[in-house]
């Protein structure tokens, strides 16, 4: 068993001189009973917008802090200790940016190490622990909290995970051992492994409380003084703390092997084997059977060592900071103070995706917004449809009944277009056709005042061509949503040559307020996402027309990490939509470009493919294996692998070239939010200058030095 107390942490701490620590403050509070509670409040100073972190400085004081409170325990002082958070936080972690810059494999063993020797210490205190988590608890708060003997719960807590496994690590401090063996196997597995990847999924207090992780939850008026009064009768005895999750013997022996066997076919089902930390996660849930802390702790150690000196972890960290940093300041906008107030909303379009867009702008926006189409029975129908989106998400209690009406009230419908004019953005959203598109937009110009915005959401057309019959082309923009347009977070927005400042800061503006992060891109053919999916689409379709075997397709991109195969993203975004978009890219590009005529034919086809249960693609259907016309030369899944890394890194370079976007992290940031690339591939960038692809493409790299792991560092 590893002796914390005997390792040399210095170097961990020299390490980490600059880290914003957060302090752990004393005070006494006299309980009911007459005895004494050192409340620990956790406080790095700083106002809501940085919340507390856990680095190694801020571990060292709280390490001092409790060997202090042993002592004072041992005298007779105090008759228990508790901690909690500065307001609506209790911490948010470790700080992952600290946690990146000190990750030799060593020092992320130390890191580990030191986590659990400092947290260990809630138990040896010689009374009762306690922690009164008062806000936000993720990751390492989390794991302080499960140190503690008792744990009581703020009910307005506005997010409590684990969100280890989608930054590519585990839980390191004892989550991954404490977790299943105090609420049970099959609790910890949707918590630790599955809520990760369901994109950071969050738990609500009622259901941590009910889950087991919390023994009491009280309101936020009064969480402190009833969390004290609580303790204080756990303390003398009047309160019994009873535990009904805690797994028996039973459990043990059949459930939880069963629901590891469960979970791990249903990983690599649903999301391949190439992200490391899911099945690391589910290891170490499977050894904590055995419900030796001691031992799991130092499972835990070996596990985030080498998951943090690794180049998933490097990886997700530059993801994350994209996503956290970089979205919220997009390159190349300009001053939101030129945005014009947006007042009412034009749809033009009531069918499915112009429907989508009305309920987002009317929900995000509370503005007025108007619907149109060409006969009453299509608006009636979008508006049909409107209103019962609004119905489900006021059962499912996404909206109160205000909110609900509201909103309902705000979104009509007509077929009179001279109701437009009063509107300050209008965008369509009909027929994928540069005709029907310029003839609408002509229309409804000499409808809109001169400062209204157009927004086009093509993509694939040219927005420049779109907006050429316009007498203002200054105001058209491109606003270009993914499917479906409330989940996908993100906006292409497309800046013509004749786009004017004003115009482009209203369309960031806007899409910041409908919750969504933005990125700018030139008037280029399919802009960022769907010009790379175009690639990866087309190397698919170039080795089943040359005679690969479907399954070994699908295959072939595994490595990459992708959320689901070539084949099956075609079946999910159209096999029309698929050969619309690749025979634009051959258009544009007929040099760099592939279009299959074997798309359009499966395109006529009712159900092309052969689908698991798990959604995943197993083969062309006998329909779609009759339709299509293949070669007789199979590829091997190596061959397929690498040329559509070589074409991504060689396309991606002829954009930055082009100024497409600022930079190869705006790519990223694209595939990231508009295309699911993996957060522990980073993006396309770092996985192609890791797999040697931009070596191979350009003869060079994407980032320099390179977003690797301390282990690939070492070995270069």
């Amino acid at each position: 068993m590893t002796d914390y107390r005997s390792i040399d942490f210095s170097p961990l701490i020299a390490a980490s001189e600059d880290e914003v620590v957060t302090r752990s403050l004393v005070q006494d509070v006299a309980l009911p009973s007459g005895g004494t509670l050192a409340l620990i409040t956790l406080d790095n100073g700083r106002d809501h917008t940085r919340p507390n972190t856990l680095g190694p400085r801020t571990l060292q004081e709280l390490g001092n802090v409790l060997d202090d409170l042993r002592r004072r325990a041992s005298a007779g002082e105090i008759a228990a200790v508790a901690v909690t958070g500065k307001p609506f936080i209790f911490a948010a972690g470790a700080d992952l940016s600290k946690v990146s810059t000190l990750a030799t494999e060593q020092n992320a063993r130390l890191m580990a190490q030191f986590g659990h020797f400092v947290l260990g210490k809630f138990g040896e205190l010689g009374v009762p622990s306690f922690a009164f988590v008062n806000g936000l608890a993720l990751g390492g708060a989390m794991e302080i909290a499960l140190h503690c003997d008792y744990r009581t719960l703020d009910a307005s807590t506005a997010a409590l995970a684990f969100p280890e496994v989608f930054l590519g690590i585990i839980p390191g401090w004892g989550g991954a051992t404490i977790v299943p063996n105090l609420i049970g196997i099959e609790q910890a597995l949707e918590i630790i492994v599955s809520n990760p990847l369901k994109n950071n999924r969050m738990l609500k207090p009622k259901q941590a409380f009910e889950m087991g992780l919390f023994d009491a939850m009280f309101g936020a008026a009064s969480f402190l003084e009833r969390s004290i009064t609580w303790a204080d009768a756990v303390v003398t005895g009047a309160e019994k703390v009873e535990r009904k999750h805690v797994p028996g013997k039973l459990e043990r022996l059949t459930k939880w092997p069963a629901a590891i066997k469960i979970a791990r076919d249903t990983l690599k089902a649903r999301i391949g084997t190439t992200a490391r930390a899911p099945y690391v996660a589910l290891d170490l849930l499977s050894a904590a059977k055995d419900n030796d802390l001691a031992r799991g702790f130092e499972r835990e150690d070996e596990a985030l060592a080498q998951l943090i000196s690794g180049d998933q972890f490097a990886a997700s960290v530059y993801a994350f900071d994209l996503v956290q940093k970089r979205a919220k300041r997009p390159a190349g906008a300009p001053d939101k103070e030129l945005a014009k107030p947006v007042r009412k909303v034009g749809v033009i379009g009531a069918g499915l995706m112009a429907s989508q867009f009305a309920l987002l702008f009317a929900r995000k926006l509370r503005v007025p917004v108007l619907i149109t189409d060409l006969d009453q029975s299509r608006v009636d129908k979008g508006l049909e449809y409107i209103r019962g989106e609004i119905d489900k998400m006021l059962d499912k209690g996404r909206l109160s009944v205000d909110d609900a009406n509201q909103i309902k009230a705000l979104v009509r419908g007509t077929t009179d277009k001279s109701q437009y004019a009063d509107c300050d953005w209008v965008i369509e959203a009909v027929f994928e056709e540069l005709g029907v598109k310029q003839q609408v937009f002509s229309e409804i110009e000499s409808i809109v005042s001169e400062t209204a915005v157009l927004a086009t959401n093509t993509s694939s057309l040219s927005v420049e061509e779109i907006g050429e019959r316009l007498e203002h082309p200054e105001r058209l923009v491109g606003f270009h949503f993914f499917n479906p347009v409330a989940v996908m977070p993100l906006i292409e927005v497309v800046r013509t040559p004749a786009t004017d400042d004003d115009t482009l800061a209203t369309a960031m503006v806007i899409a910041k307020k409908l919750g969504k992060s933005a990125v700018i891109t030139a008037d280029r053919p399919g802009f960022v996402v769907n010009r790379l999916l175009a690639k990866v689409m087309g190397e698919a379709a170039r080795a089943l027309d040359a005679g690969t075997p479907l399954p070994v397709v699908e295959r072939a991109f595994a490595p990459i990490g992708l959320p689901m195969g070539p084949f099956e993203l075609i079946d999910l975004v159209g096999w029309k939509v698929a050969a619309h978009v690749q025979d634009t890219m051959v258009a544009a590009f007929p040099d760099r470009f592939y279009a299959s005529e074997n798309l359009h034919r499966l395109a006529d086809v009712d159900e092309p493919l052969v689908k698991s249960k798990h959604g995943k693609v197993e083969d062309l259907s006998k329909a779609g294996k009759k339709a299509v016309t293949l070669g007789k030369t199979s590829v091997s899944e190596e061959e397929i692998l690498q040329r559509v890394e070589d074409e991504l890194a060689r396309e991606i370079k002829i954009m930055l070239d082009e100024q497409v976007v600022a930079a190869a992290e705006d790519i990223d940031l694209c595939l990231i939010l508009g295309a699911g690339w993996p957060f522990q591939a980073g993006g396309a960038t770092p996985y192609l200058d890791r797999s040697g692809a931009s070596e191979r493409a350009f003869g060079g790299a994407f980032h320099e030095p390179r977003i690797a792991g301390a282990q690939a560092r070492a070995a270069v």
